[in-house]
């Protein structure tokens, strides 16, 4: 059995109206594919990180991301939002938040591998660890279309939390992402069909694109791919949307042919 799902590629910059604007034409247009779940990007709400605090004390946000699941009747991925730490550390988490047909918030997961490097771009170095405090937790979580294993950006470069999140039954991998031009050119396709192949499972990343201030671009290339590495669908530099059909039978035949967990 095939059930659609769609990914949305955004660009958001710092005022969270024009954002959120965005996001509802383009949720309304993934919602008219037939999927049953969307995948959003990373902070799509917004990429202002002075205003990240204001996002996670606000649970207003939260709920408008629950009603847009529950207006179009579909699972909605929201690729990471800052939320409040469970601790007292005075960060900020990077979650990705999933929400059902009801509207109703399912599961969590904090981004674990933060982004502290130096990149040969308009920005230069990058540091998440000031805003943001690491998540430690492997989630997969059952959806209509699917076992969704949960993952965020930066995640991508480390395959052995893809091949934790295949151990605890993922038959999909999502990689909601902000993947900086520069890098994304390089690494963003190869990283995401090395990750469908060795795990031998659907790999479904949604990327920011454009400029979003005087100093960072984001690659865009939005892309589904099988999990025999064919890319399914992709998108290019430009805002919009994507979708293809997800064959869980295509999983498990692909994993009786080349067993590779066997051992």
């Amino acid at each position: 059995m095939t059930n659609q799902l769609a990914i949305v590629q955004n660009n958001a910059g710092s005022d969270i109206d024009a954002n959120k604007a965005q996001l509802v034409m383009l949720i309304a247009d993934a919602a008219s594919t037939g999927a049953k779940v969307i995948l959003l990007p990373e902070m799509c709400l917004c990429m202002d990180g002075s205003q990240y605090h204001h996002i996670a004390e606000n649970i207003e946000y939260t709920a408008w991301f629950a009603c847009q699941a529950q207006h179009y009747g579909v699972w909605l991925l929201v690729g990471a939002i800052p939320q409040p730490c469970p601790d007292d550390d005075p960060r900020v988490r990077s979650a990705l938040l999933v929400f059902n047909e009801q509207g109703e918030q399912v599961s969590r997961y904090d981004k674990i591998h933060l982004f502290d490097v130096n990149v040969s771009d308009s920005q230069g170095r990058y540091n998440e660890s000031e805003r943001f405090a690491p998540g430690n937790e492997l989630l997969v979580v059952d959806s209509p279309a699917g076992k969704i294993g949960l993952a965020i950006c930066f995640d991508l470069r480390f395959p052995e939390h893809f091949q934790a999140l295949r151990d605890l039954g993922a038959e999909i991998l999502v990689v909601p992402a902000a993947f900086t031009y520069t890098t994304g050119e390089v690494h963003w396709q190869t990283l995401l069909r090395a990750r469908a192949i060795e795990q031998q499972c659907y790999v479904v990343a949604a990327n920011q694109c454009g400029w979003h201030d005087s100093k960072r671009q984001t690659w865009g290339h939005s892309q589904i791919i099988d999990p025999w590495g064919k890319v399914l669908t992709e998108l290019e530099h430009d805002i919009g949307v994507a979708s293809a059909g997800i064959d869980l039978q295509r999983v498990q035949d692909i994993r009786e042919k080349m067993p590779l967990l066997r051992g």
